[in-house]
């Protein structure tokens, strides 16, 4: 799904909800230089060991989520944050039903194309 450059303003309800996988459905919003994305997992969702040159930044909305980065493992619950280094691999795995807003920066460019076979 090609994500446009967006400039102004427009309501989250506007932006297309995309279906990852049964488990997993994202709206993507993109400006010149950063990303967000605006994440819902089901239960049992998982997103696999990754790692991406974009720097990500992890705000949990509500649910919870066995979160590992690097070697270290946390649960998040919502409000909590942290802070992916570009480079560094990480996993997480939805232990409840889970919203998330991850910023990326710069833009995940596989993400236009559709990118994230990591997710399951």
């Amino acid at each position: 799904m090609p994500v446009p450059v967006m400039n102004g303003f427009t309501s989250l309800d506007r932006i297309p909800e995309e279906r990852v996988t049964d488990l997993i459905t994202r709206r993507i919003i993109t400006g010149e230089k950063g990303m967000m994305v605006f994440w819902k997992m089901k239960a049992g969702a998982h997103a696999a060991a990754h790692s991406h040159p974009n720097e990500q930044i992890v705000y949990m909305v509500s649910g919870r989520m066995e979160f590992r980065l690097g070697s270290e493992w946390r649960t998040l619950g919502p409000g909590d944050v942290g802070v992916v280094p570009a480079g560094v691999e990480h996993e997480a795995r939805f232990i409840e039903d889970t919203a998330v807003i991850d910023v990326f920066a710069p833009p995940r460019g596989d993400f236009y194309t559709g990118g994230g076979a990591y997710l399951k």
